[in-house]
């Protein structure tokens, strides 16, 4: 009987192409727990994080933006990364950059992300038996609102027997 394969097939460095959209399987509905407990960890203590009588307060204030907590960015980033990763990391040699990260568009616990990825370049990298691969990855609520956007390069393995 044939072992199923640990990876898919289609996430070696040949087989991004630039222009190639991914729309990822995975969503994530963000819970209180995750911007709680990692917000803590990172002591990011800022009060539209953790300060829920304060942001209601807040809300009657003519300059009011939110009227709830506010989930750290640090987490929607990362959560949007980790959904991209099944596809986009697998053969993963080496993560090498994130950079122009832009969060755009709160989001509140209970919201749920959604993610794409977009690649920018793909370069051959035979000096380290890969390439390096561009992305952009996109985060987006459930109300297609853009959220979270941020490039990274990774550097991949390439499809085993191909020449270097």
């Amino acid at each position: 009987m044939m072992n199923p394969a640990l990876t898919s097939p289609d996430n070696y460095f040949e087989d991004f192409t630039v222009g190639r959209l991914i729309r990822h399987a995975r969503g994530k509905t963000v819970t209180e727990m995750d911007n709680v407990l990692i917000t803590n960890m990172v002591m990011n203590t800022a009060e539209g994080h953790f300060n829920e009588d304060r942001m209601r307060r807040a809300a009657t204030s003519p300059n009011a933006i939110f009227n709830q907590r506010v989930v750290f960015g640090g987490i929607n980033l990362s959560m949007v990364i980790g959904l991209a990763s099944q596809d986009t990391a697998e053969q993963c040699i080496r993560e090498v950059g994130l950079t122009n990260i832009k969060l755009s568009h709160p989001v509140f616990h209970g919201d749920t992300l959604y993610a794409y990825s977009e690649v920018l370049e793909a370069t051959e990298d035979t000096a380290n038996g890969g390439g390096l691969v561009r992305f952009r990855h996109y985060g987006v609520n459930q109300d297609r609102k853009l959220c979270v956007q941020a490039e990274r390069t990774v550097l991949l393995r390439k499809r085993p027997g191909t020449p270097a």
